[in-house]
């Protein structure tokens, strides 16, 4: 029964409402354990360890496919027009999904003479702008969540902006200054060649990576069930490839939704404070986890739900993907010692220069890249057919636009 007048009765301030009941939600949600920071922990290496497996995988398969089909040598084979170069440069790393991988193939192919130096330095400009595809994908993983989905998508087209429009600054002047020089070298390339004729290298096996041994279990068992399975070589790569894609996915959605619980919490400040607190640390960092793992591909698509997550600034992940850029360079000059050869050498510090040189002009001018990426991944997170648009347009509509053109062309002369 509720007396008239309580209601105008004003509460105590040591009045308090009845505490929740054993079936109320509050008490429920009290009574819920947080999973331990180690076990957080565990899961999340657990996690990166199936998403460096299965990139190892996806790159196995697609290997043992493009090698039965000799695949990867016949997108050179029209590479004497730069611009073909350079788009066969971005399908094949878009393939492969390690710059690495293309890059020491290019300079084992200029090593042996299967390739030009020409076609070479072109190559590796659409090398860089090809591993930049693996972080849009990674961030269309977080599509459902709008809020993490903006973040992850602007940081990956940090990654690409930047190395798109170092391409449209450099690959003009290479070939303008190719055209008028005797050899048909451009300004990079006689840098590049200048620098190879100081540097007296003996010739060093190149290592095996460290990533790669320890995934090697994994990437055996699944080759395995690949030549079990399929009849033929080329259908053993395919679905090597596929199994690889479909525990990357897997590994990137638990990966997320693990970062999004109480590791972190506890990261978040280590993260902040010290490796992403200044844009020399972040550049560091960079350059140093991909020479660790010998892929740019692998930490760049690393950084995209780390800072989709909140875990690392926004403004801090261009200078990180500047240094996993100069950081995957080493892959092609350790390809270069194995193939001690002017040519190969040359094409390796071309690599070098190439990204040292993006980071010059575009870190000064870092509000261009990131006022690019900041407004296209706004428009996706509202828009996620903006993101659909933008890796179907750049990566597939407009080399197949190229190609077809400059074919065209040639055809016509």
């Amino acid at each position: 029964m509720v007396l008239p007048w309580t209601d105008s009765v004003p509460m105590l301030k040591n009045d308090s409402p009845p505490p929740p009941t054993a079936a109320s939600p509050a008490l429920a949600r009290e009574q819920r354990r947080e999973v331990p920071a180690w076990m957080r922990g565990l899961y999340a290496g657990l996690c990166l360890y199936l998403f460096l497996a299965a990139l190892n995988v996806l790159g196995s398969g697609l290997g043992t496919f493009g090698g039965d089909s000799d695949f990867l040598v016949r997108a050179f084979a029209y590479g004497e027009n730069p611009f073909i170069a350079l788009l066969a440069g971005v399908m094949v790393t878009m393939v492969v999904q390690s710059s690495s991988f293309t890059s020491a193939l290019i300079v084992t192919l200029v090593a042996s003479g299967e390739m030009t130096l020409g076609t070479g330095v072109f190559a590796i400009m659409g090398a860089n702008i090809g591993t930049a595809v693996t972080g849009v994908i990674v961030a269309l993983a977080n599509i459902r969540i709008r809020r993490n989905f903006r973040r992850s998508f602007t940081a990956a087209l940090l990654h690409d902006f930047f190395n798109i429009l170092t391409v449209m600054l450099i690959f003009p002047i290479e070939w303008l200054t190719g055209l008028a020089h005797e050899t048909g070298r451009g300004v990079f390339t006689q840098f590049a060649a200048w620098v190879s004729g100081l540097i007296g290298l003996e010739e060093v096996p190149r290592p095996d990576s460290p990533v790669k041994v320890v995934t090697r279990p994994v990437v055996e068992a699944v080759d395995a069930v690949g030549a079990w399975v399929m009849p033929t070589t080329a259908g053993e790569g395919l679905l090597v490839a596929a199994i690889g894609l479909a525990l990357m996915f897997i590994a990137l959605i638990f990966m997320v939704h693990n970062l999004r619980g109480a590791l972190l919490r506890h990261m978040d400040g280590l993260f902040r404070t010290y490796f992403f607190r200044t844009d020399l640390r972040a550049y560091g960092v960079g350059v140093v986890s991909t020479v660790l793992v010998q892929s740019s591909t692998i930490t760049s698509s690393l950084m995209v739900p780390l800072a989709g997550a909140g875990v690392v600034r926004i403004r801090r992940v261009l200078p990180f993907m500047m240094g996993a850029n100069l950081g995957t360079t080493v892959t092609s000059v350790l390809a270069a010692t194995a193939n001690p050869i002017a040519a190969a050498m040359t094409v390796a510090l071309f690599h070098v220069t190439f990204n040292v040189t993006g980071t010059m002009i575009w870190y000064p001018l870092r509000r261009i890249p990131l006022k690019l990426a900041l407004w296209y991944g706004d428009l996706a997170g509202r828009k996620p057919r903006y993101a659909f648009l933008f890796l179907f347009g750049v990566f597939l509509v407009v080399p197949l636009l190229g190609i077809g053109a400059i074919e065209l062309f040639m055809g016509l002369r």
